[in-house]
Formats: C-alpha cells, sequence, structure tokens
C-alpha cells in the first residue's frame, strides 16, 4: 500500500483521490435528484436536504474504489454510486424519525422530520429508496457502460441489501433488542444486515459493474464483510467516546435507547482490538489487486482512525 494509506484519519479526506471522488459523487447526485422548484416542491426540498446535507459519500467512495481495483472506469459507475448513497440516505432520514432513534440532529443540522415535519420526512425516505432504483437503470444507458444484464444482477443485489434480508431485516433486530441482553449471534446478524449489507452491495456493485471476475469478486466480498464489522465497531465506540461537535449529533443514544452494542458486549478496549482485526482482514482481502487496490486499502484503515 502507499504511504498515504497509513495516515491518520484526520489527513484521509484530505487526500487528492478522495477530493476527486467526492466532487464526482457529489455531482453525479447533483444531476440526478430533480430541481426544489419542481412540484410538489416540499418533496424535492425535503430529498435535497437530506441528501445534500454533508457527510463523508464513503458508501458510494466504495463503489467508485472497487470500480478501479478491477481495473475499470470509476466515472461509468457514478449512477450507481450515487443511487446507493440515496438509499442510504433514506435509511438515515427513516433512522431519525420519533418512531425509530427519535434523534433531532444528523450531520451537524437538524434531522428531516424536525425541519419538514415526520409525514414529509418519511415520504422524502420512501422518494429517494424507490428513486435509487431509477437512477440504477441509467447505468447502462452510458456510452461503454456495463451491460443490461449486468446491470440487473446489481439491482437484484442492491434491493436485497436495502430488503427483509438485509437493511429492514437488521432494523428490525435492533428495535425488538432494545433494553435485552443479546448474544452474540444476534448482535452479529444485526449489524452485517443492518450496515454490512448496504456496504457489501457497494463495494459488488462497482465490482460487477466494471466486468469482475469470480476471484476478484469473492475478494472483494470478503473485503466488504470485514470492513462493514470494523466500520459498525468503531461506531459503537465514537457513540460512547465521540465528540459531538465532529460527529454531528448526540453522542450516548446507544445507552439512552437500550441497545445492544459491541462495546456493551466487550468493553471499549477489546472493541477496538476486534475493529482493528477485522480492518487488517480487509486489508489482507486485497493481495493480488496491486496499486489498483491501494485506495480501498485506506478507506480499511480510515475507517478505525475516524472520528466521525
Amino acid at each position: 500500500m502507499s504511504e498515504a494509506d497509513d495516515r491518520p484519519c484526520s489527513d484521509f479526506f484530505s487526500l487528492d483521490k478522495t477530493r476527486e471522488y467526492q466532487k464526482l459523487i457529489t455531482e453525479a447526485m447533483e444531476e440526478a435528484l430533480p430541481p426544489e422548484d419542481r412540484f410538489p416542491p416540499a418533496i424535492h426540498q425535503a430529498v435535497r436536504y437530506s441528501v445534500m446535507g454533508g457527510g463523508k459519500r464513503l458508501r458510494p467512495l466504495l463503489v467508485l474504489a472497487a470500480a478501479e481495483a478491477v481495473g475499470g472506469n470509476p466515472r461509468l459507475v457514478l449512477p450507481a454510486a450515487a443511487a446507493i448513497e440515496f438509499i442510504h440516505t433514506y435509511s438515515l432520514v427513516h433512522d431519525d424519525l420519533p418512531a425509530m432513534d427519535n434523534d433531532d440532529f444528523r450531520r451537524g443540522i437538524p434531522t428531516s422530520h424536525k425541519v419538514f415535519g415526520e409525514a414529509i420526512a418519511i415520504l422524502a425516505g420512501d422518494a429517494l429508496l424507490t428513486y435509487a432504483f431509477e437512477v440504477l437503470t441509467r447505468i447502462s444507458d452510458l456510452p461503454g457502460g456495463p451491460p443490461a444484464l449486468e446491470v440487473i444482477r446489481v439491482i437484484r443485489e442492491v434491493a436485497q441489501a436495502a430488503g427483509m434480508d438485509g437493511m429492514i431485516g437488521g432494523q428490525v433486530v435492533d428495535i425488538q433488542s432494545e433494553g435485552k441482553q443479546i448474544g452474540p449471534q444476534t448482535l452479529d446478524y444485526m449489524h452485517r444486515h443492518k450496515t454490512g449489507a448496504l456496504i457489501r452491495a457497494s463495494i459488488r456493485t462497482g465490482a460487477i459493474l466494471s466486468g469482475a471476475d469470480l476471484e476478484q469478486l469473492d475478494r472483494l466480498t470478503d473485503y466488504s464483510e470485514n470492513f462493514g464489522l470494523a466500520f459498525q465497531i468503531m461506531d459503537d465506540i465514537l457513540d460512547v467516546i465521540g465528540d459531538e461537535s465532529v460527529i454531528g449529533k448526540p453522542v450516548g443514544s446507544d445507552q439512552r435507547n437500550q441497545k445492544s452494542t459491541f462495546v456493551s458486549q466487550w468493553g471499549i478496549e477489546e472493541a477496538k482490538k476486534r475493529a482493528a482485526g477485522y480492518s487488517r482482514r480487509a486489508v489482507d482481502s486485497l493481495a493480488g489487486f496491486g496499486p489498483r487496490g491501494e485506495y480501498l486499502g485506506s478507506l480499511a484503515r480510515y475507517v478505525i482512525e475516524r472520528k466521525n
């Protein structure tokens, strides 16, 4: 891996490649979203407020990085990157609702339901989820883009990741586990589905649309599984020891909502060790990709160094 891979996370998002990719992702989302003044304006304003309100854009970065790792052109998967960020944003809008986590702030600004009301926030989330699949279908229209059959394959994978066998299933277990002591298998299921499923789909999407062979796809799938667990463990850690001014939302919500987490199960120090172990396994999965896998390696290192 390059020297940049070993930089602390405070430097990571100043890397030229990250800035370049984030700019491309923002432009792709701007182009895909309807204008705010389209009738009825309330829904388009709420959607844009939620999508364009900041964030690391980590999942779309993974789409582009996976495309790069298998020798593809990251620009040709930009609609998929935007679509996956729309799905991620939908999940955040719904997670923040009073019926779920009841959070008032996200990314340092008021949550969607605090600005537009619960009804419009629910509809904004619904709109983002459904619109994401419309955007996914546009990939094969790009000159030099992937074949339609590969796009259909990706749509199926993304739908599974967002549905009952993915985020929804994990969220249900999360809700039903509040106030209870759950075992390690249930906790593992919850986070592999609620968080890990869309991360896995992000990486596989970029790879599939860029012509990955079976061996490459297997290695990247292994990367995604380890990356997802490292990411979630750090989320649990930051909810305990994070800085609210950096995170952009109140800390301690897991404890307030009586949620089982990797920290409540293992403690801070053990959780940190396990996150580091999953990060190393993710990097190890990139053996054979050479320089094209360096950016994915950087992301795996960043995920356990991040402060938000």
